[in-house]
């Protein structure tokens, strides 16, 4: 059997997409603690120069600073609704689905960790925490989180698996 096939998926497998999903919610709500803890909000700590620094940005939008600069009361629980019905879909998919290829459990792992954790801290105090400020020279990327990297890279290896393994 090929490595790009689709393989019936067994127990082991999910168990190790649900530890990958746990360690990504984890690993974001430690970070976000860390740096509301030491890092004051709005204070940027250089890391890299003329490259990579820690700020600290409480975030009321989407992935990236989407929508943060919507004034609607609507907008935390809109957020929340599409985030939750996404996040049903990325379970229903990966739970019910009997042949997937390992790639695209990790992938929906990595997506399903990194939007549980937003979604708590969303649901929780209306907003996430980002610290990544990845920038060269006058152009910023936006500021994001280990969980909004997660998402990215989950994104990353199922658009991977549907050009390249398909």
């Amino acid at each position: 059997m090929s490595q790009t096939r689709a393989i019936r998926v067994n127990r082991f497998q999910r168990v190790v997409w649900v530890v990958i999903a746990v360690v990504v919610i984890v690993g974001d709500q430690v970070t976000k603690a860390v740096v509301e803890g030491s890092i004051p909000e709005h204070t940027t700590v250089p890391v890299l120069p003329h490259f990579f620094n820690l700020i600290h940005i409480k975030n009321p939008g989407a992935v990236f600073g989407l929508f943060s600069d919507w004034s609607t009361p609507w907008r935390t629980a809109l957020l929340i609704v599409v985030s939750s019905v996404l996040l049903a879909v990325v379970i229903f998919v990966t739970w019910r689905n009997q042949q997937l290829r390992w790639v695209t459990g990790v992938g929906l792992a990595l997506i399903l960790g990194g939007a549980l954790s937003n979604l708590f801290d969303r649901i929780r105090f209306g907003r996430v925490v980002d610290f990544f400020d990845v920038y060269w020279r006058s152009y910023h990327w936006p500021t994001f989180n280990l969980a909004d990297s997660a998402i990215v890279v989950g994104a990353g290896l199922l658009m991977f698996q549907l050009l390249f393994l398909e």
